[in-house]
């Protein structure tokens, strides 16, 4: 029973409904997008081993390793919105997994950058692979005009989101 509640939770919407049926499929279609994104997150948790900060520090550090950034713990600090003391322990923990190594800084001595390893972005490529393959392929069977008409629907809304978190000062 709980978990009806829950499931049937995320489909609520918390403000006047669309005004027509077409509108009350997208805006169901878009709270299902988002209780299934919550359940992949989730499910890509369990499959790293990871709790759910560490793996998003550990995807942070991958994808600025990717890009060619160097990432210290100061950047993660401000990139997980958490304190020191909580990046340290982050930082413990996937180094003692082999997840991560410690960099010395070329010109601080006092400052390293952190460095995923070949395992941890296996570790996280695993954790997401099929959760994003399931996208790429919804995406890739679509024809030009509906995957243009969907962007811009998906953009609009996240610009909608993004107004409402800056007026929040998010």
């Amino acid at each position: 029973m709980p978990q009806n509640v829950v499931r049937h939770e995320g489909l609520h919407l918390y403000a006047d409904q669309p005004r027509d049926e077409v509108g009350q499929r997208l805006s169901d279609a878009i709270l299902r997008l988002r209780r299934a994104e919550q359940v992949q997150a989730g499910l890509a948790v369990r499959a790293s081993e990871l709790s759910a900060i560490d793996l998003t520090a550990l995807r942070y550090l991958v994808q600025g390793h990717r890009d060619g950034r160097d990432l210290g713990p100061k950047d993660l600090i401000i990139m997980l919105a958490t304190s020191s003391a909580t990046v340290t322990n982050v930082v413990e923990r996937l180094a003692t997994r082999g997840y991560i190594e410690r960099v010395q800084h070329p010109s601080d001595r006092r400052a390293h950058y952190l460095v995923p390893t070949e395992e941890a972005i296996a570790r996280v490529d695993d954790a997401f692979a099929q959760h994003h393959s399931a996208i790429v392929s919804v995406i890739d069977e679509l024809d030009e005009e509906r995957a243009v008409i969907a962007a811009d629907v998906i953009a609009r809304i996240a610009d909608a989101l993004d107004a409402v978190a800056a007026r929040s000062g998010a």
